[in-house]
Order: structure tokens, then C-alpha cells, then sequence
């Protein structure tokens, strides 16, 4: 049965890690969540460590410098890793070719770069491409899935295998929601196509995840101390579960509609049927991190 909670402290003393998400727990995209900050702050203060985890299409350098842009503190945490990052693995071994197609804005170019320079893969056009890497759309403030049935339609019927960046369907840009390459990869596995995952739930990110947690951590941290945070049912959630890690769900995020109550903290009634529409049962659930 999940617990709902009133703040991080209450649990927080049961673990030696936590796996963060980044948009709708420590930021909107526009500004960083204070009450996150102060927890997390906190929480690394009494000796925890705090990797946020993220699918983020951006290798994790990248999104260090977003959330300096967007002024969280660099003592939030301690270390990143990126469903980017995974992706960009998967991509320099050439798992869709040489020649792809970049489906995506022109500000997640940095995926074609790597810590040494430059990645060994050619951006194509479609109709030249091996290959399709789907980091977002070109435009998410104004378009949506339905404006690619063309370009999914072409890539399926010649048999190209697409490799989400970003397994996110949609995010919160401050009041906004916008589709992220989640989206894509969705209507183009619908279509006929082969997708390919590597951020959360898959395993891909969570074994960068492990690894990146060792680097900084003079002990090993087993799995039963790890927490992961977040408020994609689907990904953050189910990806801990999957890893027989804890987790904590925040309601206030993509699911606030769904759940909240007038108070803005989880309704129980609507707490559990959505946790039993989507067959999952989280460790904790609160309504924003604090």
C-alpha cells in the first residue's frame, strides 16, 4: 500500500541515494521548485547523495548548464545522468546507422557531440538517412504528433528503426504541456515501426545511473538504499519499480489533474484508483517534493 507523505524527511533517513527527476519535481522548465531545493540541500547536508536522473535528451553537460540558466543551485546534487546520455551511447555504436535523420530542435544538437568532440554519425536527410534519432520536435510549443504522419509513415515503410532520445510523452514548460520525443517514438511503434528506449523505465539509464552513483560514492550503496523520485507514472515510477528500487511518486506534476484534491496534496479515493489503473503501486507518494 502506498504511504503518502508530508516531506522528504520522513523517509529520508532509510536510504544513502536518491534518483531525481528534473521537470515537475525540481523544476518547471522556467524556475526551480524551492521547496525541492531546500529538501534536497538538506538531504545531501546529513551526507545523502543526489544524482539526478533524467530523460533529458541532452547529454548531462548540457543539462548542467539548463539548470544554471534556470538558477538551481549547484548543491542540489551531486551528479547527473540523461536518457540523452544512454541514447548517445547506443548512437556513437551505430545501433541505427551512420547516416541518420535528426528529428528535433536545433538546440539538441549537443547530442551529436560528446566529452571528446564531435560523435562518428553524418546528419542525412530522410530520404539518405540509415537511421532516424528522435530528440523532440522541431517546434513543441506548436506542434504535435499528428504534424509527423509523413515523415513516420516514410521512415516505417522503409524499414528505418528510430531511437528515442527521450522517452517522455509530454512535460509541463511552466503552464504549458508540450510533447516531447516520447510522443513520436509512441505513434511511430503504432504505425509499424521499430522504436528504440534508452531513459526511464528502460534499463539502459539506470545502469549509467548506477555506475555515475559509484563514481562518487566512497562505499557501495545497494539497491534497497536507493530512492527514485518523480512524476511520470510510467517512467519514473515503473522504471524503479522494474529495478526493485523505492520509489516516491509526486502527484503534484503531469498527474495533478487526475489526483489532487482542493488542498493541492493527493486525494486518497483518487490516489488509489489511479494507482490501480495503472498497476502500479509506488513505496510513497506526496503531493510536490519538500
Amino acid at each position: 500500500m502506498t504511504r503518502i507523505i508530508d516531506n522528504l524527511a520522513q523517509v529520508a533517513h532509510s536510504y544513502d541515494a536518491l534518483f531525481v527527476d528534473l521537470w515537475g519535481c525540481l523544476h518547471n522548465g522556467v524556475e526551480p521548485f524551492k521547496d525541492a531545493v531546500v529538501a534536497l540541500q538538506t538531504y545531501r547536508a546529513s551526507g545523502g547523495k543526489v544524482l539526478l536522473l533524467t530523460n533529458s535528451p541532452r547529454p548531462r553537460a548540457s543539462v548542467k548548464r539548463q539548470l544554471e540558466r534556470i538558477g538551481v543551485p549547484t548543491d542540489t546534487y551531486d551528479e547527473i545522468a540523461t536518457s540523452g546520455d544512454s541514447a548517445q551511447i547506443a548512437m556513437a555504436a551505430g545501433m541505427v546507422g551512420r547516416k541518420v535523420y535528426h528529428l528535433g530542435p536545433e538546440h539538441d544538437l549537443s547530442f551529436f557531440e560528446d566529452e571528446n568532440g564531435p560523435i562518428n554519425v553524418e546528419r542525412v536527410p530522410l530520404d539518405q538517412a540509415e537511421g532516424i534519432v528522435c530528440t523532440g520536435l522541431f517546434d513543441d510549443l506548436t506542434e504535435t504528433p499528428d504534424d509527423y504522419r509523413l515523415t513516420i509513415l516514410d521512415g516505417k515503410t522503409r524499414g528505418l528503426k528510430l531511437l528515442c532520445a527521450n522517452p517522455d510523452i509530454s512535460v509541463d514548460v511552466g503552464d504549458k504541456r508540450i510533447f516531447c520525443a516520447g510522443a513520436i517514438a509512441q505513434a511511430y511503434t503504432e504505425a509499424g515501426g521499430t522504436s528504440l528506449y534508452f531513459g526511464k523505465p528502460h534499463s539502459p539509464i539506470y545502469q549509467l545511473a548506477y555506475a555515475r552513483l559509484a563514481g562518487i560514492s566512497a562505499r557501495r550503496i545497494d539497491n534497497d538504499r536507493i530512492l527514485c523520485i518523480g512524476d511520470g507514472i510510467n517512467t519514473d515510477i515503473r522504471g524503479g519499480v522494474a529495478e526493485d528500487l523505492d520509489t516516491l511518486f509526486i502527484t503534484g506534476g503531469l498527474a495533478a489533474n487526475e489526483i489532487h484534491g482542493i488542498d493541492g496534496k493527493p486525494d486518497e479515493t483518487k490516489l488509489a484508483e489511479f494507482i490501480k489503473s495503472n498497476k502500479l503501486s509506488p513505496t510513497f507518494t506526496i503531493g510536490h517534493l519538500r
